[in-house]
């Protein structure tokens, strides 16, 4: 899984960047208008909601959205509910925790050929769900999400599980027991051993403990899957679908100060030094005692002059 860019060095302003007319004047409402023919969608309404009231599957086709600005949302919709049709017949709901999973290991990673992509891991289509649905391969999260919404309908108590390094569904049992899936690897059951190794190889520093089965926001899920591709588009250069990830995340985590620093640089990157000044006095604002501050403020100065000067960008 692509973890977060974690610092400000992947997208610092550069010189010779060209400028980008759409965020001259206001760069986080031009982006939800046009960038570089990406129409975004109203994510913020999403985003604004309460935490109870998110869906999960909405939350997934938005991000897809951003990319795909006709997806047809029904549609996904529909496959969705067709995949969890012979399910339903089935009455998965009367029966153990255990049979639930080994049916719909059977329907999703046997019959319906769903596995994870260990090809091209880092491709950001393994991270929208219409994507996943047509070529039948994912990373473990949008495997995940898939997993529960078709579980979900076809009547089992699933949830998404953000075990770290490895994201995954869990059944609750009607004992009041829980079962790890793991989608990526066709759905298997994942026992205490494993989950604890897997821990271990993730690089993680967390003691194994059964809190990190918990269910997992839907506001983290989607933040989640913002955060792959983050990471991805960064890697990769795409910084016009970077800003868009930014905004999500500010949309997603409004009190958030280290996205805001980091689209500040971005924006100054991409020849937008208003917007990139808006953001960077906000993050100087909200934490003046930032280990980078000095940093920032010297960036901030930087992007100031060249935009006095008239050159528009640093």
């Amino acid at each position: 899984m692509v973890g977060p860019v974690g610092s400000t060095l992947g997208v610092l302003p550069r010189h010779g960047t060209g400028p980008l007319a759409a965020f001259k004047k206001r760069g986080s409402a031009a982006t939800r208008r046009v960038i570089n023919g990406l129409i975004a969608v109203d994510f913020h309404s999403f985003a604004a909601q309460p935490d109870h009231a998110l869906d999960l599957l909405e939350g997934a086709l938005l991000v897809a959205q951003d990319a795909r600005p006709a997806l047809d949302r029904r549609a996904i919709e529909q496959q969705i509910e067709e995949l969890a049709a012979p399910l339903v017949r089935r009455q998965l709901s009367a029966l153990p925790a255990a049979a639930q999973a080994r049916a719909l290991a059977d329907q999703l990673f046997v019959r319906a050929g769903f596995r994870g992509n260990t090809a091209d891991y880092y491709d950001p289509k393994n991270s929208f769900l219409d994507e996943v649905l047509a070529r039948r391969t994912g990373i473990p999260i949008s495997l995940s999400v898939l997993y529960v919404e078709v579980a979900r309908r076809a009547g089992v108590r699933a949830s998404p599980v953000g075990f770290p390094g490895h994201f995954m569904a869990s059944i609750d049992d009607r004992d009041g027991g829980r079962l790890l899936i793991d989608p990526f690897n066709g759905g298997g059951v994942r026992n205490e051993s494993s989950l604890g190794e897997l821990l271990r190889r993730s690089g993680s520093t967390l003691e194994y403990s059964e809190e990190l089965l918990a269910p997992t926001p839907v506001r983290q899920v989607v933040s989640r899957m913002l955060m792959n591709l983050r990471g991805i588009y960064t890697m990769r250069g795409e910084y016009a679908r970077l800003l868009v990830v930014f905004d999500r995340l500010i949309d997603l985590w409004p009190e958030s100060i280290d996205e805001r620093r980091d689209r500040g640089f971005l924006f100054a990157r991409l020849g937008a030094p208003e917007a990139a000044l808006a953001d960077l006095e906000v993050y100087l604002a909200r934490a003046p005692n930032a280990p980078d501050v000095a940093d920032v403020r010297a960036w901030h100065d930087r992007i100031h002059q060249s935009a006095r000067a008239g050159l528009g960008r640093c």
